[in-house]
This record gives structure tokens, C-alpha cells and sequence, in this order.
């Protein structure tokens, strides 16, 4: 495919993009920004996001996806709850950013591969019987990679940047090729606000760590 065909493809999409998609991408944007600034906004405003991105996802037989925005749909509940906690004795918030132990570290891998492997095959087999259209292997590597992300980011760990980078890397491509060209321009600027996320929390947690 030439340059010429990608451009081509891009404006028809952009084209094509339903007010529906349009919401879920400026939410999802709106959520990244929130979330970099550590604002509790950046999970109900993300469920306007994951609440729309099941339905599209559903809807393109982008399964991977679509269990990746019910996942964050759940998390995001969860991440609400914990993010609001107070410390009744400083009255500031409980949860901090930090970085990542060994354990830690060991942990979110284990965590990554396990849903790796469970998606790829559950998609694999959907390929066969259900979905033609879907793409196991890099549908698995942006699920898994987003599930990760979600989790630690719920937790407030600085390496939750690192799994949000590879998401936005792997899903550029993944949503272009299935004609979703806005929600893949949306994750074009999600990586720059996902880099800057990731600079923005190790400055707080070296801070917090003094």
C-alpha cells in the first residue's frame, strides 16, 4: 500500500467517523489528560469512553478490544473507589504515585502473559468460527498490554505509562486497518500524552519517595 492509498484511506475514514466514535475518542483523549494530571476526573469521564468502545468494538469483531473496555469499565469503578480514598489523619489523598518493585515487576509479567496467552487463544478460536476478521496476535498484544496498563494505573504505579505506550503503539495500526481511522489518530495522540504522562509521574514519585 503507497503513501497515496494511506491518505486516501485516511480521509474516507475520517469521512465515515459516527458521532458515536467521534464522543468515545474527544472522552478518551479528555480521560489520557486527566489521568496524566492525576485528577479523579479521568474515570467517569473514561466510562463515557469504554461504555462506547464496547459497542463499536462489538460491532467491528475487534473482541479483544471489546473485552479490554469491559475490563476498564470494572477497573475504572475500582480505580474510582481507591483514588477517592482519604487519609483521615493528613486528610490528603491515601494512594500515591510509585514506582515498581522486583515484585512488582515480576508480577505485572506474569499478569501480562497470563491474559496474553487466555486472549490469543480465545481469539484464535473466534477467528475460526466467528470472527474472520480478527488479527489474534496483535488484537491479544493490545489487549493484554491495555489490561496491564489499567491495572497498575488503578494502583497509581509509574510503569502503568509504559503499558499504555505499547497499547497506543499496537492499536495505531490495529484500528486503521479495520476502518476505525479517527479512533486511530485518537491513539496517535494518546502515545504523546501517554510519554508525557509517564515523565510527569516519575517526577511525582521521586518527589513523593523524598
Amino acid at each position: 500500500m503507497s503513501i497515496t492509498d494511506i491518505f486516501q484511506q485516511f480521509m474516507t475514514g475520517l469521512q465515515q467517523t459516527s458521532l458515536l466514535e467521534f464522543v468515545a475518542v474527544c472522552a478518551g483523549i479528555a480521560s489520557v489528560w486527566f489521568s496524566r494530571k492525576e485528577n479523579i476526573l479521568v474515570y467517569p469521564i473514561g466510562l463515557i469512553n469504554t461504555t462506547i468502545y464496547i459497542y463499536l468494538s462489538l460491532k467491528g469483531q475487534l473482541y479483544g478490544e471489546a473485552s479490554v473496555n469491559l475490563y476498564y469499565t470494572i477497573v475504572s469503578i475500582y480505580g474510582w473507589i481507591w483514588w477517592s480514598k482519604i487519609n483521615q489523619n493528613t486528610q490528603e489523598v491515601q494512594l500515591k504515585i510509585t514506582f515498581s518493585n522486583s515484585k512488582d515487576q515480576i508480577q505485572q509479567w506474569m499478569f501480562f502473559i497470563s491474559f496474553y496467552l487466555i486472549i490469543f487463544f480465545a481469539l484464535t478460536w473466534l477467528k475460526a468460527s466467528f470472527a474472520p476478521e480478527a488479527i489474534p496476535w496483535a488484537d491479544a498484544f493490545a489487549s493484554a498490554t491495555a489490561y496491564t496498563g489499567m491495572w497498575l494505573m488503578a494502583r497509581k504505579k509509574v510503569a502503568s505509562w509504559y503499558w499504555w505506550i505499547a497499547t497506543n503503539i499496537a492499536s495505531i495500526p490495529l484500528y486503521f486497518i479495520k476502518g476505525y481511522v479517527f479512533t486511530s489518530v485518537q491513539f496517535v495522540v494518546l502515545l504523546i500524552l501517554a510519554i508525557a504522562g509517564l515523565m510527569s509521574w516519575q517526577k511525582k514519585a521521586q518527589y513523593e519517595s523524598h
